[in-house]
């Protein structure tokens, strides 16, 4: 929504814009129904096809992308999906497209995808196709099945570019990780509420796996697992660099009831879910512990407000030095 281009080369929405999208589209995309029946009906939809059909969600992508391609992309963007049919991550980034015609797919196309949770929105099939008449198929799913904290893949792509860049493997070899500046944003978890056991789930057959108390356990461990395990690693090792205020992590895991869902798209929930987001800009910069995974206040290193503040300084002095260097030959 920030990176892609409109008709001026300029973003489709400005970051204030994405909430007021969010807050009208969203129940749109998950219509919720009401009562006893309308839990019935979902959790019979999830036994046999998807929670939701996608038909909202995949015109309004396709009506406000039309045919603009991942290598349009206003900035570097690096997109996680996974393909069922090969049973392996694929990932998107404008470097490849700009090299690779095949990989170079609408950004339509991708953003379908890569938001097709499983038993919440169908998978995506699609083609692409270069000028010599080659073709590929994409048969995909949520990217978040590999990389639900798509940091580890920034860095590795990033590393990449720069090997192809050079071509130079000494170069690749001997990335300074002291130069990486991440700030890495959760969507929230419901870790402190600890909803479920293993005396609980010690009874559990395949549709209690998949459907539990309105969330699914399954998909939930999937997704919650490759999130922490990549945040645990960041973190390590960061510290061990003696760079920990280069990784930023901003996540809330004390999320209850609704705000934890996935698809409770009502208007007391949707406000809500905002008003924690803005709640976590004033919270104390926190990290994970890594021996308990959970995230614990830092003392003298201020808010999340504060850490953005001075990382959006550095990254705007870093630009201007970059710019000046470039003038200069």
């Amino acid at each position: 929504m920030i990176t892609a281009p409109d008709e001026n080369k300029r973003p489709l929405f400005s970051a204030n814009q994405v909430i007021d999208f969010y807050l009208e589209n969203s129940p749109k995309i998950f219509p919720q129904g009401n009562g006893m029946f309308s839990s019935l009906t979902k959790l019979v939809s999830a036994i046999w096809g998807p929670k939701y059909d996608g038909k909202y969600l995949h015109s309004k992508v396709k009506q406000l992308l039309t045919e603009r391609k991942l290598s349009e992309t206003l900035t570097n963007v690096i997109i996680p999906t996974f393909d069922i049919k090969l049973l392996q991550p694929i990932i998107f980034s404008s470097f490849e497209a700009r090299h690779s015609p095949l990989k170079n797919a609408h950004l339509a196309d991708i953003c379908i995808s890569t938001s097709a949770a499983p038993t919440y929105l169908p998978a995506h099939y699609f083609e692409t196709t270069d000028s010599d008449g080659n073709s590929h198929s994409y048969n995909l799913i949520d990217g978040g099945i590999a990389a639900n904290n798509p940091t580890l893949v920034a860095m590795s792509q990033i590393k990449k570019e720069i090997a192809l860049t050079n071509k130079n493997f000494a170069n690749f070899k001997s990335i300074d990780y002291h130069k990486f500046i991440i700030i890495s944003i959760g969507t929230g978890s419901a870790k402190m509420e600890q909803k479920f056991s293993a005396h609980l789930a010690s009874k559990w057959g395949v549709l209690q796996w998949l459907y539990h108390g309105g969330s699914n356990p399954l998909i939930d461990s999937f997704f919650q697992g490759s999130a922490d395990v990549v945040d645990i690693h960041m973190s390590s090792l960061f510290q061990s660099l003696n760079c920990e205020k280069n990784y930023l992590r901003i996540q809330d895991d004390t999320l209850m009831g609704e705000s934890s869902s996935v698809d409770v798209s009502t208007k007391e929930n949707l406000q809500e879910l905002v008003q924690i987001g803005k709640n976590l800009l004033n919270k104390k910069v926190s990290r994970v512990n890594l021996e308990t995974g959970i995230f614990e206040e830092i003392d003298g290193e201020g808010t999340n407000a504060d850490a953005l503040t001075q990382l959006a300084k550095r990254l705007s002095r870093e630009r201007q030095l970059r710019k000046t260097n470039v003038a200069a030959k």
